[in-house]
């Protein structure tokens, strides 16, 4: 029977040499920001933010010094990453194109795309989002309806994508289409097209969260035109495509950090001297967020040294949301129990409440719970 696989793995020296210096650029940066924008992080969009990060050489920090990057190692991205996440630094707006747009552009993409998007990402000037979920068909990629059917020069696009964070903020999306067969295929005749969002045939509706916020949207093709030199490698590689780049969404520190405010936050308004039932509470969740990041940091390990842990990447992404589900709750009822100013409590309690109406979508995002079970389902031979 198979097993899970979780080696130790640590960070290299000049990794960690490299977050002392990001974290001395945070300091310098993020003072300017409010208290609102610090907490929402990699949700939180600032193109000022992201062009000072370009400018740092620290998106797309490991690609070819030819389009732009230094070639470091994951390693060295994994390490800003934690950096951004924990000071709360607003990195939305790049977010997805150093994670994963811009990889898969440069693993597919044909040279006259790199050349034309690769370097503008790295200066924290070009922004993605991702065109996958579809209305009846939630993350079951596989069911996928939107069609892109051959024309002159080009491919055709209808249909709609929906949950896609920041296309009215974005400049492009990766989107997965089907450019053959039919949705009974399932994994077969499945392609991703690099769509520009100002093209004509585009309609873009916001959908609003829990919080109030306009992230989300509904993304209308009627007709839409993509050139074919938009076409990430060969027709009907698609599904080989987004399984790949989802190891990278699925295990990275956004699904264990993205609400560490809270934690953080926590252990201040209790203060220096906890009670016992405090120090058990916050040892117990501790003890959650670092076995977590180990986890996660065995899985960077694994994909640095070009294996693809699928599976481990799964179990990763569906423990941290639980973790990061559990948090505010935990949080609340600890800080109106033992915080030891109470002139704190009303500001924490806001910071819990949006932590806790941000939450439900961390079940979405990177692939729901029930599809993450079945990958490790059947990666462990029991399905």
């Amino acid at each position: 029977m198979p097993t899970l696989d979780f080696p130790p793995f640590r960070l290299p020296p000049d990794a960690e040499e490299l977050r002392t210096e990001v974290r001395a650029f945070l300091k310098g940066i993020l003072p300017t920001l409010s208290a609102g924008e610090r907490f929402k992080s990699w949700n939180s969009r600032s193109p000022e933010f992201s062009k000072a990060m370009g400018a740092k050489g620290w998106i797309g920090i490991t690609w070819p010094k030819k389009y732009g990057g230094a070639e470091k190692s994951f390693l060295h991205r994994y390490v800003i990453t934690e950096e951004l996440l924990a000071n709360g630094a607003p990195a939305g707006s790049h977010w997805v194109a150093d994670r994963q747009s811009g990889p898969n552009i440069l693993r597919y993409g044909s040279e006259e795309m790199k050349d034309a998007i690769l370097p503008r990402i790295v200066k924290g000037e070009c922004f993605f989002s991702i065109g996958m979920s579809e209305p009846d068909s939630g993350s079951d990629l596989a069911s996928v309806r939107t069609r892109a059917d051959r024309v002159e020069g080009g491919w055709r696009v209808n249909g709609t994508k929906i949950w896609t964070s920041g296309a009215h903020r974005s400049h492009y999306a990766i989107t997965l289409l089907r450019t053959s067969g039919q949705r009974e295929d399932r994994h077969r005749g499945l392609s991703q097209l690099v769509i520009d969002l100002k093209s004509p045939g585009i309609t873009i509706r916001p959908i609003i969260n829990l919080n109030g916020k306009h992230d989300w949207n509904e993304v209308v093709f009627r007709d839409c035109f993509v050139p074919d030199s938009m076409m990430l490698g060969e027709e009907g590689d698609g599904w080989l495509q987004v399984t790949g780049e989802l190891a990278y969404e699925r295990s990275g520190p956004e699904r264990i950090l993205t609400n560490i405010h809270v934690l953080k936050e926590l252990i201040r308004i209790v203060g220096r001297q906890p009670g016992h039932h405090a120090q058990e509470v916050i040892g117990k969740l501790a003890a959650r967020v670092w076995s977590l990041r180990q986890m996660s940091l065995s899985v960077a390990g694994m994909l640095q040294a070009g294996k693809s842990p699928a599976v481990e990447a799964a179990v990763t992404k569906d423990l941290g949301t639980h973790f990061q589900q559990d948090l505010p709750e935990i949080a609340r009822v600890l800080g109106e129990s033992d915080a030891a100013d109470e002139n704190d409590i009303e500001e924490f309690l806001d910071v819990c409440q949006m932590a806790t109406l941000a939450a439900p979508a961390y079940s979405i995002q990177g692939g729901t719970t029930q599809i993450l079970r079945g990958i490790i389902a059947r990666g462990l031979g029991l399905r």
